[in-house]
């Protein structure tokens, strides 16, 4: 059975980062107005981000994160034909130390909304070339090297002006340009496809 590494920030959904940004600024900023990955960055004035930073250490983003469309399911049908291993970050930029706290929200967040995978194939690494499988997903072309025989960019709001000629000199694929409809292409290119 082949492997799947999977991503789940921007992939499988949206963590409450936005929200969090939104509360914060008292803002109505939606995920489609950046283009930058770190939208703290894009959004906190650089003389509050101390303060943002403390702000979100309280929060737990998976809560009431966004689940991307299509996701649960398409991901529940790869999971019956191919192995899945989650391949995901949990290190807070904003707060090094107190990092282990995100490891238990996405723990808790992947155990209760994907039941179907199995918590002992969940690997959390900012370090995701160190990996070998037959595939991964990941909305950063950054994060798709190593030795992977299918890579595959999930479509999200801050990787829309990565060109074709980019991609192919990566040799990665790109699961279409809308991150609404990414999951149905993932689903065109990995199980469609594979009949």
């Amino acid at each position: 059975m082949k492997k799947i590494l999977l991503d789940v920030d921007e992939v499988i959904c949206f963590s409450g980062f936005l929200e969090a940004v939104n509360d914060f600024l008292g803002t109505n900023y939606e995920i489609d107005d950046f283009t930058e990955y770190y939208i703290d960055v894009a959004a906190v004035p650089e003389n509050r981000m101390e303060e943002f930073a403390e702000f979100v250490n309280n929060r737990n983003l998976y809560k009431d994160a966004n689940i991307l469309p299509d996701a649960i399911e398409t991901i529940e049908k790869l999971n019956k034909v191919y192995d899945i291993y989650i391949c995901s970050s949990c290190v807070n930029s904003l707060d090094v130390i107190g990092s282990g706290r995100i490891f238990k929200d996405k723990y808790d967040f992947l155990v209760t909304k994907l039941p179907f995978l199995d918590p002992q194939k969940f690997i959390f690494t900012n370090t995701k070339n160190l990996f070998k499988a037959d595939i991964q997903i990941d909305d950063r072309l950054s994060n798709l090297g190593g030795e992977i025989e299918t890579k595959i960019l999930f479509p999200s709001y801050h990787n829309r002006e990565i060109t074709d000629d980019e991609l192919k000199k990566n040799g990665v694929i790109r699961a279409g340009n809308n991150w609404k409809k990414g999951w149905h292409e993932v689903e065109k290119i990995l199980i469609k496809n594979k009949k």
